[in-house]
């Protein structure tokens, strides 16, 4: 069988590509020369790092922001600049990253932070201890050649981390000589999961990262456009339009640039010389029918016969109280339902993956406090994906 990547229809389409020049700078993951609107960031994040060019232990630092904020892409583009401050003067200095939904545990990230560094370590069969004792026998030794290492390690997602497996990593790295980290979050109250001797060690500094409004969005997009699309392809719509609806999923930059990159997808598709205000339209729909069913395919059966209940409710004009809600459930479900208590543990689980909001209100001294509960994705979507999958 012929390789399918060399298929001649294929080949003629990446050859008559009118539409992008590169791709890669509509990835959220691609760092450009210059972040547009996070310099105030990254010149806070320079203040508590500036001391391990002389030698001294930084502050540790934490950046909160909802999702799309440019909290990575900021910690990365100090990083980068950082390390050539120090290659100018000699200094030894290592500054990783580690995301916490790859490496979920304290003896995960320590011992792919002792690999990064030179020491082998397996990623399992050892001692918790031995782990620990290896790494900071790293810090001990000088190298001839450039002096004491320092590290600063970035863990991003931390609550993800922290959530599984508890404060144990910020205790070994906050009480490890030369080493200081930076805490990325979504989510403000993370340091609940922090005991108090961490905390006390810790003493971090926080820096907060606002969701971007449609004009600093439109800004993103315009300096990653001219990196990615051939001139005069874009019509002048289409790059506000992108912005207005982001803004609109609170000022998330990734999701304008997925608009973008599948709006020029779309058009490039339909062979067409241009990406109009259409193409973003259809991007939006895209975008969020993969992330409807991409969320729906992962949950439990029962879950998913909640949000079937929610769609059913909503389609009803019905508003939903959680005791609405159940009867709509245990009416779809019969026998198999599941207690109404574990339903609340659906409800907050839904609400975390965005597909369903809730609102107390208050009823009265008589009636109390009541959840109003509501769907945040398109009814015809839901639908179509929850009788397709």
């Amino acid at each position: 069988m012929a390789n399918i990547f060399e298929d001649e229809e294929l080949f003629v389409n990446r050859r008559r590509n009118n539409i992008f020049k590169d791709k890669k700078p509509l990835d959220h993951r691609f760092l450009p020369t210059k972040l547009v609107h996070r310099d105030r960031q990254i010149k806070q994040i320079a203040k508590c790092w500036v001391d391990i060019l002389d030698g001294v232990t930084p502050s540790n630092v934490t950046l909160y922001g909802k999702t799309g904020t440019g909290k990575t892409a900021t910690s990365k583009f100090a990083r980068e600049q950082l390390i050539e401050a120090a290659n100018n003067e000699n200094i030894f200095i290592k500054v990783e990253h580690i995301r916490c939904t790859d490496y979920t545990t304290e003896y995960q990230v320590i011992a792919e932070l002792c690999n990064r560094l030179g020491r082998d370590v397996p990623s399992r069969g050892w001692t918790k201890a031995e782990v620990v004792n290896t790494f900071r026998d790293i810090f001990k030794r000088k190298s001839i050649v450039k002096g004491q290492l320092h590290l600063i390690v970035i863990l991003d997602e931390i609550d993800i981390l922290l959530d599984k497996d508890g404060d144990g990593i910020l205790y070994t790295l906050t009480r490890t000589d030369n080493v200081a980290v930076l805490l990325i979050s979504n989510y403000l109250d993370f340091k609940k999961l922090i005991k108090s001797r961490v905390t006390s060690s810790l003493k971090d500094k926080e820096i907060i990262f606002p969701p971007y409004g449609a004009d600093q969005l439109s800004d993103i997009l315009s300096e990653r456009a001219k990196l990615s699309f051939h001139d005069n392809v874009l019509e002048d719509d289409v790059i506000p339009l992108c912005s207005a609806m982001a803004a609109k999923e609170e000022g998330d930059a990734r999701y304008a640039l997925d608009l973008l990159k599948n709006a020029g997808e779309i058009a490039f598709d339909e062979a067409s010389d241009k990406v109009v205000g259409e193409h973003v339209k259809q991007a939006k729909e895209r975008i969020e029918h993969n992330k409807v069913t991409d969320i729906l395919t992962t949950l439990p059966f029962q879950q998913q016969r909640v949000l079937e209940a929610i769609l059913t409710l909503t389609k009803q004009k019905e508003e939903i109280t959680s005791g609405k809600l159940y009867e709509a459930y245990t009416e779809i479900s019969k026998k198999d339902a599941v207690t109404y208590r574990r339903i609340f543990d659906f409800i907050n689980e839904l609400e975390l993956l965005g597909i369903i909001s809730t609102n107390t209100i208050s009823r009265g001294r008589a009636k109390g406090r009541t959840n109003i509960i509501k769907l945040q994705c398109d009814e015809t979507l839901l639908e179509t994906a929850l009788y397709t999958i």
